[in-house]
């Protein structure tokens, strides 16, 4: 599947939260951002052609549900921004965190909480 674009991605969001859903009720849902109607349907057909998210006729319109997992595409640029930013590894980019104040007790709890399940596991 080709590389999703930042303003794909956020289409695909609205898809992930609830479909299927028609061209209006998309545009309905991005109102907020102040996109064109033709623009959020280039962005639908980009979509389509990556394989992204599929089309069913429904009457007079297209009913669009995602093909594309969320939590693939999530793996695959976690993936790829650790590759391309900490050659892979994870302490590092924990770390870059930390560094910058910005993890909260809260987000510190729960890296401690995964990592006491790792040593356990």
């Amino acid at each position: 599947m080709s590389q999703i674009s930042e303003a794909e991605a956020v289409v695909m969001d609205v898809l992930w939260r609830s479909h299927p859903l028609g061209a209006d009720d998309v545009v309905a849902a991005l109102a907020e951002r102040d996109w064109a109607e033709p623009t959020i349907k280039t962005l639908l057909n980009r979509l389509l052609t990556k394989g992204a998210i599929s089309a069913s006729r429904d009457g007079r319109r297209y009913l669009y549900s995602p093909v594309l997992q969320r939590q693939a595409w999530v793996a695959e640029q976690s993936s790829g921004m650790l590759d391309k930013l900490f050659d892979g590894r994870v302490a590092p980019l924990v770390a870059h965190f930390s560094q910058r104040g910005a993890l909260s007790p809260q987000d510190i709890a729960e890296l401690k909480a995964l990592i006491e399940g790792l040593d356990h596991g």
